[in-house]
């Protein structure tokens, strides 16, 4: 924005606005130009690759019976205990020095499963969605109780984010502490 206070730009403004319509424009090459006419659309056609035949053999056919084994039930889900968590913790990650150990393995084993089995998104995914559509929220949830967490523990925090190895295991250990595979659907 130029001010009009200045009467040689105004001239100036003037002029340049005549030019420019008065300007020739740039050629520009039409790149498409003549492909549909180089292509011959007649000579091409349908052609059947290959046709298959079924054939069954002419017999009489025994269908067996019903295994009643199976039962209609689905099976309980094998919770893992919290003694078994607390040594694959231990056995994987045993060797980072933890200011406060035993908080961390509380927190792990029960505070961070409680809010991701609340968060709401996670619930409708496990209630109205598959394993793998609820797994992609979980993890989305994870996410954001491991950042509610960042101001009480920081060396946590620091390891979900830096170690991808720890990162991996928190999130199917959890995953598997709060999904469930007799949810309702």
């Amino acid at each position: 924005m130029l001010p009009y206070t200045v009467a040689d730009w105004e001239r100036l403004s003037i002029f340049l606005n005549f030019l420019i319509p008065k300007l020739p424009a740039p050629k520009e090459e039409d790149l498409s130009k003549g492909i549909l006419e180089t292509i011959d659309m007649d000579s091409y056609r349908v052609e059947v690759k290959a046709q298959l035949e079924i054939s069954l053999p002419d017999d009489d056919g025994i269908i067996g019976p019903v295994l009643t084994s199976g039962g209609g039930r689905k099976p309980e889900p094998e919770l893992d205990r919290l003694s078994n968590i607390a040594k694959m913790f231990n056995d994987q990650f045993g060797n980072i020095e933890w200011k406060d150990g035993d908080k961390i393995r509380q927190v792990i084993s029960e505070e961070i499963p409680a809010k991701v089995a609340a968060d709401k998104a996670y619930q409708n995914a496990k209630k109205y969605s598959d394993k793998q559509n609820a797994r992609i929220e979980h993890d989305r949830a994870l996410g954001r109780v491991m950042m509610e967490l960042l101001a009480d523990h920081t060396e946590l925090f620091k390891q979900f984010s830096d170690n991808p190895s720890f990162k991996k295991w928190l999130s199917d250990t959890i995953f598997a502490l709060t999904y469930s595979e007799g949810a309702p659907r």
